[in-house]
């Protein structure tokens, strides 16, 4: 079977070997509802309140701020529909490069009586102070900013952001999905009221997420039942792949200095590859994570370079998985003044545990033949 080289580490990850062990019991004999009272409930609520320490140990949490999910995208939406439930309608601001699971329920707040706005970025991503100021000048009940951009991978000085918000009198949320496991995540040190995480960014299982959530925050539930979950998402837990991501969280904070020192080889060698090649690699002036690098080829489209790479072996993406069944140009680049052209152009490259330096040499190499042969075809066709 033909397996291309995978560098798509931001949409999602391959699941470790240690994380798939830890689950495979649950596919067997270890049946149990965790909600039942015999032999086999207690054994799955056992394993899922050890998952549930794991988690928070990741993250500098305690194990009754662990809420369980579904995945980054209904933490995300538990946070600000369930805080807005609340809370006495006003302004929620998102940034205006947030993943469209916090822009999208943010915009829907509007339908009950909610204003909503966007903290405009710079030219490389950041948040825009003046902008940002502007924004708490109006006392938003609601913020939510990322950490770490799924795209460009800007990294964001929450910290700051969030005692600023808590001073004007909001609730701070922060969308950490793309930051667990490459930068350091301390719900404390933050200091925000909500956080989300996401098992299948860290090697993790599909299908589980979490938010960590300050205990005086209120929230109203997006399923109502049996009362799971502190009562904020019932259901029948998911102990297989709640094991799994406490296993990923464990597992990814072991090596992640070493892994981060070595993205960072691997991520110098490839953009000096590409700027050679005449691209131009977005937010390269702003701090990033190590395994993420976006850039444009002016003149090439990003689409059409993606599925020439898949093609030759390689698998890259042009933007957020989330968006890939609509071409309109990267909502991230165009926030940051990028040009349209120059923004369908783009293509992401994310490193992950499994990158080696012979696959980004392999990338480099098949992507100059790439451009070799789209411009033959574009002087024949002249």
């Amino acid at each position: 079977m033909f397996a291309p080289v995978y560098l798509d580490h931001n949409a999602t990850t391959p699941l470790s070997e240690g994380v798939r062990e830890a689950m495979l019991p649950w596919l067997g004999d270890r049946f149990g509802n965790a909600s039942s009272r015999h032999e086999y409930g207690r054994a799955a609520r056992k394993a899922v309140e050890e998952a549930r320490a794991q988690v928070a140990a990741a993250v500098n949490a305690h194990s009754t701020e662990v809420i369980f999910t579904g995945g980054g995208s209904e933490a995300n939406n538990l946070f600000i529909k369930g805080a807005a439930a609340f809370l006495k309608p006003g302004l929620v601001a998102v940034s205006a490069i947030e993943h469209p699971c916090v822009r999208e329920p943010a915009r829907q707040l509007v339908r009950s009586g909610w204003r909503c706005e966007e903290v405009a970025v710079d030219g490389v991503g950041r948040i825009d102070p003046a902008a940002f100021d502007r924004v708490l000048a109006e006392k938003p009940r609601l913020v939510s900013i990322m950490l770490a951009n799924n795209e460009t991978g800007v990294i964001q000085d929450v910290a700051t952001l969030a005692k600023r918000v808590k001073a004007a009198g909001g609730w701070m949320h922060c969308d950490a999905v793309q930051g667990l496991g490459k930068v350091d995540v301390d719900f404390r040190a933050l200091g925000v009221h909500g956080l989300t995480l996401s098992a299948h960014k860290i090697q993790g299982p599909v299908g589980v997420g979490a938010l960590i959530v300050d205990k005086r925050v209120e929230l109203a539930p997006l399923v109502a039942g049996g009362g799971q979950e502190r009562n904020l998402r019932s259901g029948t837990e998911n102990v297989m792949a709640i094991v799994g991501f406490g296993a990923a969280c464990e597992l990814i904070l072991r090596g992640q200095e070493e892994r981060s020192k070595r993205l960072a080889v691997l991520q110098e060698m490839l953009e000096a590859g590409l700027t050679g090649m005449g691209a131009r690699v977005f937010s390269a002036g702003a701090p990033r994570l190590v395994n993420t690098s976006f850039f444009a080829i002016p003149g090439v489209d990003g689409e059409t370079l993606v599925a020439r790479l898949d093609r030759a072996g390689f698998a890259v993406a042009s933007g957020s998985a989330c968006s890939s069944a609509h071409p309109e140009p990267s909502h991230t680049l165009i926030s940051m003044g990028v040009d349209a052209a120059l923004a369908r152009a783009a293509v992401r490259v994310s490193l992950g545990a499994t990158s080696t330096r012979q696959d980004v040499i392999g990338f480099l190499t098949a992507l100059d033949e790439c451009l070799a042969s789209l411009r033959t075809m574009t002087a024949v066709a002249v």
